[in-house]
């Protein structure tokens, strides 16, 4: 049998290696990020050499690579998808129906329009209550005027007060009614505030209109916006003088923008409450209608997910004069940073509770970390969600030893960039509204360890052979937040990477 020679090392290599040694770790560490840099921008004008010239030199503007010298990570955002193009953005009806209005528990939401659109908002979200469904919480029922051909024709008024009259005969505990006007709406002018208000007054409960028919705006973004001014409108400034017997506090906060996907609302609760804080407000998650009325008697504001909330949490700075923090429950770096600045709003008591609370859970948090890290160590993660993932979670991922080397948001507007930009490496590449040709070759290109985005992406990515975590409501299983939440997340990660399964499926390429 002929002797096999094992093969000399490449002498590049150790050209290589002894040229690294020779300069600072600073100069080398600065030479990587620049080398990562120009790979970056390489691979974008690679991709988008498949596009016709005009269509190119349009998407250039949402794709780019985070660079010191660029607080938005050098990217524009709320721009009109192109038609013809694979999105998985949401229509303004998603952002209102779907993601702040439905999870208010004590409340009936109409879609009003075709069934279609409505089937969107049948447990299209894992957002848990506590209550009786169908008695006094309604979050997984679903309620629609399933709009036929002569609706289109001769309206729907009619058939919307109808609609109203029975719902409130059999869910007579329903604590209010909004419509959540779809497309047709819209285009055929159904006056559904006039039907809102005159029930209003008929049926003695707050009837609330929302005009987020689909095509309106840029994306879901839009949606959230409509949301939090018939909030304003219809909830907030109405409440005035209601709930007299409320007793007030100094250290009332309300949550907001927690949708308590997988319970994640009642995590972040817990940690709230047990540095001395008293919630007097969540929503939308495990919210009720009393509670939102509340919310304007708070000290603070909690904001959670800035994009769909910072709307009306701004109104009621500047009509109430209540101050809002955002804070971050992904992983315990995050934790201790939001529990320090949630407690420098309040007296010496709560920034000391806020100390104790951070040493309680220190030993569960480095338990995960020794378990867990020399698993996951030097992993790298490519991110594409909604809402505030695309930045909360990178620490989460960095707590466990893994790297973020791309994010970018479905609807994400110039603020949310800014906010993203100090918490992703230099040189991480990003894209805002990833087509899904794009998104592919970007991770065919850099090849991470984990794929972390949407429903829409999961199986494509799982049958190139990435593993894979569906991040929209946490594939299933959750909470995230807190400290609890982290080691159900450090867990998930863990065996989304290490399943045995991936070394028995070969990605195309292969």
């Amino acid at each position: 049998m002929r002797n096999v020679h094992r093969a000399h090392p490449d002498v590049a290599h150790f050209e290589a290696r002894r040229y690294e040694m020779s300069i600072s770790a600073e100069d080398l560490s600065a030479q990587r990020t620049a080398e990562k840099i120009a790979k970056n921008r390489e691979l974008i004008d690679e991709t988008l050499k498949a596009y016709p010239e005009k269509f190119a030199k349009r998407r250039a503007k949402n794709l780019g690579v985070n660079t010191s010298d660029k607080p938005d990570c050098g990217v524009k955002s709320n721009i009109k998808s192109i038609p013809g193009v694979m999105t998985v953005r949401g229509c303004a009806y998603a952002g209102s129906y779907g993601v702040v209005w439905s999870p208010v528990k004590d409340m009936i939401h109409i879609s009003h329009g075709p069934v279609g659109c409505g089937r969107y908002a049948r447990s299209g979200r894992r957002n848990y209550y506590i209550g009786t469904t169908g008695v006094n919480t309604f979050t997984t029922m679903h309620f629609t005027s399933d709009f036929q051909e002569k609706d289109i024709v001769f309206g729907g008024d009619k058939k919307l007060e109808k609609i109203m009259d029975e719902l409130n005969g059999l869910f007579p505990m329903a604590k209010g009614i909004t419509v959540q006007s779809e497309c047709p709406i819209g285009l055929i002018g159904d006056d559904i505030e006039a039907v809102s208000k005159k029930k209003a007054v008929e049926l003695g409960k707050p009837i609330v209109p929302v005009r987020c028919e689909g095509f309106r705006g840029v994306s879901q973004s839009l949606g959230h916006h409509i949301a939090n001014d018939s909030i304003r409108d219809f909830i907030l400034d109405p409440a005035e003088g209601k709930h007299p017997d409320f007793a007030s506090t100094p250290y009332d906060v309300a949550i907001l923008g927690d949708y308590n996907i997988g319970g994640d609302a009642w995590s972040s609760r817990i940690l709230i409450e047990e540095i001395g804080l008293r919630v007097v407000a969540q929503w939308s998650g495990d919210g009720t209608l009393a509670e939102m009325e509340n919310t304007p008697k708070a000290k603070l504001n909690l904001l959670h997910c800035y994009r769909s909330v910072n709307y009306i949490t701004r109104h009621m700075e500047e009509k109430y004069g209540i101050p809002w923090v955002e804070y971050n429950f992904f992983g315990p770096t995050r934790i201790e940073a939001s529990l320090r600045k949630i407690a420098s709003f309040f007296d010496d008591k709560i920034k000391d509770n806020a100390e104790k609370v951070i040493a309680k859970y220190k030993g569960l948090s480095d338990a995960v970390k020794d378990k867990y890290q020399p698993r996951l160590d030097g992993k790298k993660v490519m991110l594409y969600v909604g809402g505030l993932r695309p930045r909360h979670v990178i620490g989460a991922y960095e707590d466990l030893g893994m790297e973020v080397i791309g994010t970018g948001y479905e609807f994400a507007h110039n603020d949310d960039y800014q906010r993203t930009a100090p918490e992703t490496q230099e040189g991480t590449l990003i894209y805002d509204d990833v087509t899904g040709y794009e998104l592919e070759k970007f991770v065919e290109a850099l090849r991470p360890d984990l794929v972390a985005s949407g429903i829409k992406e999961k199986y494509i990515f799982q049958k190139m052979g990435f593993p894979f975590r569906q991040m929209h409501s946490w594939d299933y299983s959750g909470p995230y937040h807190g400290y609890d939440g982290f080691a159900i997340f450090a867990r998930d990660m863990d065996m989304a990477i290490n399943n045995p399964v991936w070394s028995k499926t070969k990605a195309p390429w292969l």
